[in-house]
C-alpha cells in the first residue's frame, strides 16, 4: 500500500487531501503541530497514523520520518501543507512575524523534504508543496505570506531539477480563495463579492476541490509531470483588472 505524509493535516486542505488518499487507497501519516485537533480529526480513520510534529523544528521533523518510514515501511508522497498565515502592511511586519512566517511556510518545506529524500528516491516518489495565489500576485498584507509562498514556487522547481534523475517528482498547487472556516469567519460580505467579482469561475473553491490536484499529482497519472506550478483558483490567476459591471451584458 502506498503511503503520503501531509503536514497540516489536521484541517482544511490538509485533511481533505488525507480523506481523498484514504479514499483512493493510501495510507497517510498525518502530520500537525496541533495535536489536539490533530487526534481528533484521525478519530474513526482508517490507515492513518496522527503524528504530532512542527515543521519548523529539524528535530521533530527527523523523527517523524523516522517513524513514517518503521510504521508503513516506504514514503511514497509528501505534501508539504503546513504553513501559517499572517496579514499586516509592511510597515507592521517585524523580523520576528518574518522569520516565523518563513520558518514554518519556506523552511518546513525545505526541511521536510531533505528528511524524506531517502526515502522518496527508494520509491521514485513525488512531492506536491502547497503555495497560494499570494505566491504567483502580490496583493494587500501580504509581504511576509506573499514572499513565503513565491519562495515555495521556486524552490518546487529547484526540487523538479535536481530531483528527476532519481525518478523523483516536484510540483506545486496553488491554491486561489477557498470556503474554509476561517475564510468564512474573517471574509466579509464585501471582500466575498470583490472576490467573486475577480473570479471567472464566480465563487470560491472548496478543499475537496484542491485535494483533487493534490492527490491526482502524487498518482501515477501524473507520472510525466514535474516541475509544474497549478494555480487552482476558478481563473483569478489569469484575470487583469475585472469589468465586473459588464459581466452580465
Amino acid at each position: 500500500m502506498q503511503t503520503a505524509i501531509v503536514t497540516g493535516a489536521a484541517r482544511g486542505i490538509g485533511l481533505a487531501t488525507t480523506k481523498l488518499f484514504l479514499a483512493e487507497g493510501w495510507q497517510v501519516a498525518m502530520v500537525d503541530r496541533d495535536a489536539e485537533a490533530l487526534m481528533q480529526a484521525a478519530e474513526g480513520l482508517a490507515n492513518v497514523r496522527p503524528m504530532t510534529c512542527d515543521v519548523s523544528q529539524p528535530d521533530q521533523i527527523d523523527a517523524m520520518v523516522a517513524k513514517v518510514a518503521d510504521s508503513f515501511g516506504r514514503i511514497d508522497a509528501l505534501v508539504n501543507n503546513a504553513g501559517v498565515a499572517d496579514f499586516r502592511p509592511l510597515e507592521e511586519t517585524d523580523l520576528s512575524v518574518w522569520r516565523n512566517v518563513m520558518s514554518v511556510n519556506l523552511d518546513g518545506v525545505f526541511l521536510t523534504t531533505q528528511a524524506a529524500l531517502p526515502h522518496l528516491r527508494a520509491t521514485k516518489g513525488a512531492i506536491v508543496n502547497i503555495a497560494s495565489i499570494s505566491g504567483l500576485r502580490a496583493s494587500t498584507l501580504r509581504v511576509a505570506y506573499g514572499t513565503s509562498k513565491a519562495a515555495v514556487v521556486h524552490l518546487t522547481k529547484q526540487q523538479a531539477v535536481e530531483l528527476g534523475e532519481w525518478g523523483v517528482r516536484a510540483n506545486c498547487v496553488a491554491p486561489g480563495p477557498v470556503d474554509t472556516k476561517l475564510a468564512l469567519a474573517v471574509h466579509t460580505p464585501a471582500i466575498r463579492a470583490a472576490y467573486h467579482d475577480a473570479i471567472p469561475l464566480n465563487r470560491y473553491g472548496t478543499e475537496r476541490e484542491i485535494a483533487e490536484v493534490i492527490v491526482f499529482l502524487c498518482s501515477k497519472r501524473a507520472s510525466y509531470v514535474t516541475g509544474q506550478v497549478i494555480a487552482v483558483d476558478g481563473g483569478f490567476d489569469v484575470t487583469g483588472v475585472g469589468l465586473p459591471a459588464l459581466r452580465g451584458d
